[in-house]
């Protein structure tokens, strides 16, 4: 099987690909083409510190980040997936340091 080309040129091998989360510095340089880019309009980047958030406030923002999390990978700027991708690391970070002991669902587990 051969391998084929992003739509920037560079050559796409399948399974050697990096993830879209070490890809994040890649996607900085559109800012020209998205002049809000990832930032706020203070400078800071968008969004409240998930430490601020109530636990209810954190579900909520995950539920609309992860209902928007494939229409923001096909069609958005590389500005926003890296702002998507950013804020989606934030917030389950925190909802994993709220919740170090969740409770595992046995059917999701897989044999070793």
């Amino acid at each position: 099987m051969t391998g084929s080309v992003r739509e920037d040129g560079v050559p796409f091998s399948g399974g050697t690909e990096t993830s879209p989360e070490q890809r994040v510095a890649e996607w900085s340089g559109d800012q020209a083409a998205d002049p809000a880019g990832a930032v706020g309009l203070d400078g800071d980047l968008p969004g409240i510190d998930p430490t601020e958030l109530t636990d209810e406030d954190l579900i909520r923002e995950m539920h609309s980040l992860h209902r928007t999390r494939l229409d923001t990978l096909r069609h958005a700027a590389d500005s926003a997936l890296a702002n998507h991708l950013r804020r989606t690391a934030e917030l389950e970070t925190e909802y994993l340091a709220r919740h170090p002991g969740r409770e595992v669902d046995p059917s999701r587990l897989r044999d070793a």
